[in-house]
């Protein structure tokens, strides 16, 4: 396909094209569940306005968009976006050209978007011939770590890729009884993986103290629980969403959320007890092996590990860094690092921006107040 071949009209889904739209975006070749319906209706309780966009082609692409107060207008996010589904990364910035020019018409101000195209691909000089300029990341990691699959990969060859001391926390996690309970709506097809016995609200209410502490080690916030929890079960509902939880007995030790998209299982959030580290040191190994056995038998071209890059560091961890043993926990599964191009955005209306900009800024200011006077 070339270039220009991916130009071309766009429409709003209607009623009857919604139910297909997770496999024009999710179910896909690199697909992502930030392109999913269950992410836009979840971001739209909490007062994003989403848009499902057609090119005549039959690809799809999420706007999740927010509103100015006061002045009109609005910001674009299409997170995750355009889903780089074709090999040539000419097409994917073509097609986001071709939806930031439909959004402008329909009165959006500034588009953002940070799809994972490597940035060897050249993809970065591609947005910027367009009007695109880097910014800041909005996700967490600009950068991930993946382990390839695919075809004549099998437990045997992956284990075998994993280095010396991981196999051996791995074999002694197994032997001390540590047991690796699966959430997910789907039969995992894993003999190590078990089905559990409570809803999954409830684990994963209980993975999100888990990792509050995580993140509180690392240098990380988080959310609030109201936003979390509620997104991670719909999810699960949808079967976009699989929670790997270590136990001893009736002792959680560490869990691990994972994202199904676009032939591949991806490392979201994983947390663990430090206060069991001692007693179970091979408790987050086991669970990522169960992942990796999980996306083997399910096919999967990857399993993609996440990042460990932060803000102010988009490059590998370096020894004295927070994200430093996370880095080198991934690399001792045989991951590689995969650099992405980044977030980007082309600003369309630069008095509209700056109005809203301003606007919103206000309105935060206002609840402040508001919010210590009552």
């Amino acid at each position: 396909m070339s270039p220009t071949a991916a130009i071309l009209g766009i429409h709003e889904a209607s009623t009857e094209e919604l139910p297909g739209w997770d496999g024009r975006t999710v179910v896909r070749r690199r697909g992502h569940v930030y392109q999913s319906r269950a992410w836009a209706a979840h971001l739209a309780r909490s007062g994003w306005r989403p848009r499902f966009l057609i090119f005549d082609d039959g690809f799809g692409v999420l706007s999740l968009e927010r509103p100015w107060p006061l002045v009109g207008g609005a910001s674009s996010y299409l997170m995750r976006g355009p889903i780089p589904a074709d090999d040539d990364p000419a097409v994917t910035a073509a097609r986001l050209a071709a939806v930031t020019d439909e959004l402008a018409r329909r009165g959006v101000d500034v588009v953002a978007s940070d799809a994972e195209v490597p940035a060897g691909t050249g993809y970065p000089a591609l947005l910027a011939a367009r009007g695109f300029a880097p910014i800041e990341e909005i996700q967490p990691s600009r950068h991930r770590m993946t382990i390839p699959l695919g075809e004549g990969v099998d437990d045997a060859t992956a284990f075998a890729r994993i280095a010396r001391q991981t196999r051996q926390r791995i074999r002694g996690a197994e032997r001390d009884g540590v047991a690796v309970v699966g959430h997910d709506v789907l039969e995992p097809g894993v003999s190590g993986i078990l089905r559990p016995s409570e809803p999954p609200g409830v684990a994963l209410d209980r993975f999100y103290d888990l990792l509050l502490a995580t993140g509180d080690r690392r240098g990380f916030a988080f959310g609030p629980r109201r936003e979390f929890v509620p997104w991670w079960v719909d999810a699960h509902a949808d079967a976009l969403l699989v929670y790997l939880e270590a136990r001893v007995e009736d002792e959680p030790l560490a869990g691990l959320v994972l994202y199904r998209h676009g032939g591949r299982l991806s490392t979201v959030h994983s947390a663990d007890r430090v206060e069991t580290r001692r007693r179970h040191p091979g408790a987050l190994h086991l669970l990522r092996w169960r992942a990796i056995q999980l996306a083997i038998a399910e096919g999967c071209e990857e399993m993609d590990l996440g990042g460990v890059d932060v803000a102010g560091a988009r490059r590998p961890p370096v020894e004295g860094e927070p994200m430093y043993g996370l880095y080198q926990h991934k690399l001792s599964f045989g991951a590689t690092w995969v650099e992405l191009s980044g977030a980007h955005e082309r600003v369309v209306d630069p008095i509209g921006y700056r109005a809203g900009r301003v606007a919103a800024a206000a309105r935060r200011v206002t609840r402040r107040i508001l919010g210590r006077q009552t």
